[in-house]
């Protein structure tokens, strides 16, 4: 479970698009910010105890500064809301450092799909990429270019001949996702983040025009009904934890998450999303086998059974150990 939290200032809060805001973030007393590469996200803890993942935009030899874009969710639970309405320039944030579970591959060409505020952490993918003159096509998609964050450096000299724009009420922009990645060589990577939705179309395209599955890379930080984990769901049954570091063991009714239920009886495990895309809750596993419902680690991580998301994933053992 990662704790460590670094303080920041926001240094400047900027409207980028309709319902996106920028925040930039500096270190208090003016020191570098932890390094990170192309993909890489940070929690960021908000007002009214909201833990929320961003990925990073900005360039990543820019050590300066953290840059991220926020969109004001219409169904948001709260995170998206605190960012646009109580976050004010001058406020002091905690963040964790970065880490990145969506990396770009060292490939002769790449392709980057981007739908709505997914841009993000494609942006910065698309500026490293340029630093090194590597072969990349860009595609943004959004539903208008009133709502497209970051447009002007997208279309600007930094990125032409590498970007393309999509919207949903210009039909001559039509994405045709399939001739483009029917055009894609063998050893070409596929990159894609936004709704989940979209990105269960790319994913789709890819398969159907022959593109490898492991060359394929997304990243959501939310998901649709039908993909949510129901936690507690029909059929589930009560279970135990026990502390490795203290013996404690506490009963996890089959109505109730772990960490909803540690939570009550005095354990605190952090959470954000609450359904198993983050990793903030991520906890090691010393004995015992988790029924992992998640979407964050992979199937060899699931495989190897040391670790779980607790607030979502259950037991297939009468008893778990953790590592807390």
């Amino acid at each position: 479970m990662i704790t460590e939290s670094l303080s920041v200032r926001v240094a400047s809060k900027q409207q980028v698009a309709q319902d996106v805001v920028s925040l930039e973030l500096v270190d208090p007393d003016g020191g570098l910010l932890p390094e990170f590469s192309p993909g890489a996200h940070i929690d960021v803890h908000l007002p009214g105890g909201y833990i929320r993942q961003y990925s990073l935009l900005n360039d990543c030899v820019q050590r300066g500064h953290f840059l991220i874009g926020v969109l004001r969710e219409p169904q948001s639970r709260g995170g998206s809301v605190a960012v646009h309405d109580q976050v004010r320039v001058g406020d002091l944030l905690h963040i964790s450092p970065p880490r990145n579970r969506f990396p770009l591959v060292p490939a002769e060409h790449s392709l980057l799909f981007a739908g709505g505020i997914g841009i993000t952490p494609l942006l910065c993918m698309a500026r490293s990429l340029q630093a090194t003159s590597a072969a990349f096509e860009l595609h943004y998609s959004c539903r208008s270019r009133g709502r497209a964050a970051f447009l002007d450096e997208i279309l600007g000299p930094s990125l032409a001949g590498h970007a393309r724009v999509h919207f949903d009420d210009e039909p001559e922009t039509a994405l045709d996702a399939r001739a483009v990645l029917e055009r894609a060589r063998s050893q070409d990577h596929v990159y894609v983040c936004g709704p989940s939705g979209y990105i269960d179309f790319i994913r789709t395209q890819a398969r159907e025009a022959g593109v490898d599955e492991s060359h394929v890379h997304f990243e959501r930080f939310a998901l649709d009904d039908v993909e949510r984990p129901v936690a507690p769901a029909a059929g589930d049954v009560a279970f135990q934890v026990k502390l490795a570091s203290t013996g404690e063991v506490f009963d996890i009714p089959a109505d109730e998450t772990v960490t909803a239920a540690l939570d009550r009886q005095g354990v605190f495990i952090p959470v954000s999303c609450e359904e198993g895309i983050c990793g903030t809750c991520l906890t090691g596993v010393a004995e015992g086998l988790p029924d992992h419902r998640d979407t964050y680690l992979t199937d060899a991580e699931h495989a190897a059974n040391d670790q779980f998301t607790p607030c979502c994933s259950r037991a297939r053992t009468p008893m778990l150990v953790l590592d807390l």
